[in-house]
């Protein structure tokens, strides 16, 4: 079983950069595929990135290319996201996600994740 928390949400004025962090507890996190969704209250999570194993695929939305990087570091059990170039569009709570095996991207990708986070608060300024 693995559990995870978010963390490194905030304010942050558009233009600015933010770091958010995911910690896993449990010893297969080097297994696991991670992902980071966001939500806005009415609508559905959306994905963000998402980062294999090894941490040598990572997938991004169209949205957040060339502003959000997906990272992870295994011998610390934590995955991150690099969020620069912020815009009042990217407001949202932001879950750290995790799968076993391939990872998966993209529309519909939060079906496929098993163990999610609780989530933290991104609001960005305008």
């Amino acid at each position: 079983q693995v559990q995870l928390v978010e963390s490194g949400g905030g304010l942050v004025q558009a233009g600015g950069s933010l770091r958010l962090s995911c910690a896993a507890s449990g010893r297969t996190f080097s297994t696991y595929a991670m992902a980071w969704f966001r939500q806005v209250p009415g609508k559905k999570r959306e994905f963000v990135a998402a980062i294999s194993w090894s941490g040598g695929s990572t997938y991004q939305a169209d949205s957040v290319k060339g502003r959000f990087t997906i990272s992870r570091d295994n011998a610390k059990n934590t995955v991150y996201l690099q969020m620069n170039s912020l815009k009042p569009e990217d407001t949202a709570v932001y879950y750290c996600a995790g799968r076993p095996g391939l990872v998966v991207s993209g529309t519909g990708a939060s079906l496929a994740y098993e163990h999610w986070g609780q989530g933290t608060q991104v609001t960005v300024s305008s």
